[in-house]
């Protein structure tokens, strides 16, 4: 039992613990530019791209998206996010739209980030958590610009 546990715990060490510490100031992720044409919907890989905290460092909740909305000129009322999500995406079906709705999500990021900075300032041993959400704050932020051409194509 006890060679069991050695090996599960050196198994522990190298596939779990090791890729984690090495990662966490997110250069293990690809820089390269997101081909959102490999999911079945655009609204479905921009939902993976900007609404799930762990590609872009910031929680969106369902009043986020709501006041997200309201900031780029639409209104509407709690759903399930990804529905949400889903009706955004309806209102954001010209170009002017979607960058109302860019430079909002911008913004609520933005804020976001100042909060995480804050955090570390007052409490340094926290930049461990939050630096690497910054920073995938920043690369979701730069991703903007190709959703636009992305999306609008001529």
């Amino acid at each position: 039992m006890d060679d069991f546990r050695k090996e599960f715990e050196n198994m522990s060490a190298k596939n779990f613990v090791a890729p984690l510490e090495n990662c966490m100031d997110g250069s293990c992720e690809a820089d390269e530019a997101v081909d959102l044409k490999d999911y079945p919907s655009y609204t479905e890989a921009l939902y993976a791209k900007l609404v799930a905290p762990y590609v872009s460092g910031i929680y969106i909740s369902k009043w986020d998206i709501k006041n997200i909305a309201l900031e780029a000129g639409d209104s509407m009322a709690i759903h399930p996010r990804k529905r949400m999500f889903e009706l955004l995406m309806k209102f954001a079906t010209t170009k002017e739209n979607m960058q109302s709705v860019l430079d909002a999500l911008e913004e609520h990021m933005e804020d976001k980030i100042d909060i995480y900075t804050e955090c570390m300032t007052k409490f340094p041993s926290t930049a461990v958590v939050f630096e690497p959400k910054i920073a995938k704050a920043r690369r979701t932020i730069k991703f903007f610009p190709q959703i636009v051409e992305e999306y609008f194509e001529d």
